[in-house]
């Protein structure tokens, strides 16, 4: 796989995964569906714990894809601050259709 290829395929990924826990009522998409006695679904917390465990899957993945086509490159608390935001950026259509969009259709 190209450099290029594998780039685009980490940000596709990390798009995806951002957005899953705003999509879905499972936890990680794939375990038991939350119930909190509510018709609310997931609770907000849980759904920012699950963007921190899927950043931490993403960055592995590309610590992967990167180790495959070369030297793994070090990096510092600035690589981190960046892929965080970028990660919380494209996280915001899940955030928006789950929290903003959403409630105005039932409301009308």
């Amino acid at each position: 796989m190209s450099i290029t290829a594998s780039i685009w395929l980490v940000i596709v990924a990390g798009f995806v995964a951002a957005n899953l826990p705003f999509l879905n009522q499972r936890i990680l998409a794939a375990g038991p569906l939350c119930h909190d006695g509510g018709s609310a679904g997931k609770a907000l917390w849980i759904r920012l714990v699950e963007l921190v465990v899927l950043y931490f899957l993403i960055g592995a993945f590309a610590m992967l894809l990167e180790g495959r086509a070369g030297q793994r490159s070090s990096q510092g608390w600035e690589f981190y601050a960046v892929t965080g935001t970028l990660f919380l950026t494209f996280a915001f259509p899940g955030f928006a259709y789950q929290y903003l969009l959403r409630k105005v259709s039932r409301a009308g």
